[in-house]
């Protein structure tokens, strides 16, 4: 449906003087397919890249280079018109904090009804009924819509901007970290409403955070970002039951699970800049595995069953311990 091709994403940023100006690698190098139906799950740490990510895969980031190809057609090439109108409607998005989301002085009918007034989708009164389909879609009562937004719980907040994104039937969804700002209670339940969309829906979805553990659960595919780049992509099972990388192994040791002991890995070493990223990998200052080799060059792709790809020089083996079950080097690691 969507598939990111080699893109990268530079930003100029004033350094050093007031003429003087770094490009930020904010991606690298970054491949990745979502197909009709499916979710694909996006984590890493703060600052990895996960939402220039979101915004090249929406159109709102142009890519420095590389392309975005939207039912094989390149996003970039088409007219501005055509990629407002087809690529527009065909996308929503779920941002990170409803109460900044949503305008606080509209109602939420008039909420609903923005999308389809701007894309002047059929007549007033289909409108009229869109608008109470999408409330009974997300599971809210009727009288939601005559309230403002700070009238409304952040659960039920989430849930109108994940109406006012299906009021267009799009094909995918970008979900930026839809669920950090709410309580553990609603966000299982929001988590719960994304995947009944899903089935009912069709939906491709690409659901962005930081909590590895939240992906698994949610995500068919996990692909792993650190510093801008794809460092590990694959079947959600295989990605977190046995990751080959060890910055997804750390990434697991840090969440805790009822399902799985795990030994935490406790990352140590400086984390490298993003206007001079390092030649090789960029996890070769926090690994606890890292030689010459490494720093070299970014490791070639290696592929494995199903799918699951990786960059690493020494992946963990299938025959080893996994997530945070080994012993690692005491100098870069610590339980």
């Amino acid at each position: 449906m969507i598939k990111l091709d080699g893109v990268h994403v530079r930003h100029k940023a004033r350094s050093g003087g007031l003429f003087s100006r770094d490009a930020v690698h904010a991606l690298t190098d970054a491949t990745l397919e979502v197909k009709r139906g499916e979710i694909v799950g996006l984590v890493g740490e703060s600052g990895c890249g996960k939402s220039t990510l979101a915004r090249v895969l929406t159109g709102l980031q142009r890519p420095t280079e590389g392309e975005v190809l939207f039912h094989g057609r390149n996003l970039w090439n088409l007219p501005g018109g055509e990629r407002r109108n087809d690529f527009g409607s065909a996308v929503g998005v779920v941002f990170q904090d409803p109460s900044t989301a949503l305008n606080p002085r509209l109602p939420v009918r008039q909420i609903l009804r923005d999308p389809l007034d701007v894309h002047r989708r059929g007549t007033r009164e289909a409108r009229e009924a869109r608008v109470e389909e999408l409330l009974d879609l997300v599971g809210l009562p009727g009288h939601t819509l005559a309230a403002l937004p700070g009238q409304l719980s952040g659960g039920q907040r989430q849930r109108v901007a994940i109406a006012r994104a299906l009021a267009l039937e799009p094909e995918l969804i970008v979900a930026d970290e839809p669920t950090s700002a709410l309580d553990v209670s609603v966000r299982a339940q929001v988590l719960n409403l994304l995947v009944d969309l899903r089935e009912r829906l069709g939906l491709g979805m690409v659901f962005i955070s930081h909590d590895i553990q939240t992906v698994r659960y949610l995500a068919d595919r996990i692909a792993v970002l650190y510093l801008g780049r794809i460092v590990e992509e694959g079947r959600a099972a295989d990605v977190a039951g046995a990751p080959s990388h060890p910055y997804t192994e750390a990434l697991l040791s840090a969440t805790p699970s009822l399902l799985e002991t795990t030994e935490r890995i406790v990352l140590t070493g400086p984390v490298p800049s993003a206007t001079n990223p390092p030649p090789g990998c960029p996890f070769t200052t926090r690994c606890w595995k890292a030689d010459d080799a490494c720093s070299a060059a970014f490791p070639a792709e290696t592929s494995g069953p199903g799918g699951h790809l990786w960059h690493c020089v020494h992946p963990q083996t299938s025959g080893a311990p996994s997530g945070g079950r080994i012993s690692a080097t005491p100098a870069r690691s610590t339980a």
